[in-house]
């Protein structure tokens, strides 16, 4: 698949790894650094999405979506894990459930750039996955997603953009070439190609944020770390199962 990801804010919010713990599939090793497990509430607008040798279809390759996620490890390599992605197309939702064993949801979504400012909003409506399929040992019910299942905000970037060094927080967070599911206790890796971000620093005003609380995580009460990235284009390749090590 090739996407392009427009409007990107990384919120990250750094938890204990004892309590990350009962979230994440066993089969897969948190990753922390220093002692520090870190999850991030992501919006974006997803662009240009097609299969590699197909063009983007009008209607279906032009969406937002936002993520929660955390890091992870398998067999020593490292990669992002989804408690849940929220997106508004219908079709990439029900593609993505299937093709790559992820727990996509359908929400109501707007995203709005004026100037350098971007106004963005979710409110996932998608209730009848099944969500204990794919998500750890944690499955909120209907309810609960219903109630939570909420980000409001508006963020914008305040440097030029960077690249990361190797080593740093900002390339731990964000330099991972793949991601890992969990289906049916077995483990699949899709690697993903791209350039390394261009990273700025940013602010928001967030409103409300309770995507996070929909998938059993309560965040700490304190401003997340923020970095924006304007645009970036991705390889995302079909999913693998990977063997356990030895």
């Amino acid at each position: 698949m090739v996407q392009t990801w427009r409007d990107v804010l990384f919120a990250h919010w750094d938890v204990d790894p004892d309590y990350l713990r009962r979230l994440v599939p066993e089969q897969l090793t948190l990753d922390t650094y220093d002692g520090r497990c870190w999850v991030a509430v992501t919006p974006l607008v997803m662009t240009d999405v097609h299969p590699r040798f197909i063009p983007p279809l009008a209607g279906m390759s032009r969406f937002p979506e936002l993520n929660v996620r955390t890091y992870v490890t398998m067999n020593g390599k490292p990669g992002v894990f989804f408690f849940s992605l929220d997106a508004a197309n219908i079709p990439a939702v029900m593609g993505a459930r299937a093709a790559y064993g992820l727990p996509y949801f359908y929400a109501r979504m707007m995203a709005d750039r004026v100037g350098y400012e971007v106004n963005y909003y979710c409110h996932r409506t998608d209730v009848d996955s099944a969500r204990p399929e794919f998500h750890g040992n944690a499955s909120p019910d209907a309810d609960m997603i219903r109630e939570e299942g909420v980000f409001r905000a508006r963020y914008w970037p305040t440097s030029q953009p960077s690249r990361s060094l190797p080593g740093t927080l900002e390339y731990f967070l964000t330099e991972r070439y793949c991601l890992y599911s969990v289906v049916r206790g077995r483990v699949y890796r899709a690697d993903i190609h791209h350039l390394p971000w261009p990273l700025q620093r940013a602010d928001a005003i967030i409103d409300t944020n309770t995507m996070a609380r929909a998938d059993s995580i309560e965040l700490p009460e304190r401003k997340p770390l923020l970095h924006f990235a304007r645009n970036l284009t991705v390889l995302v390749w079909w999913p693998e199962r990977v063997q356990t090590a030895a």
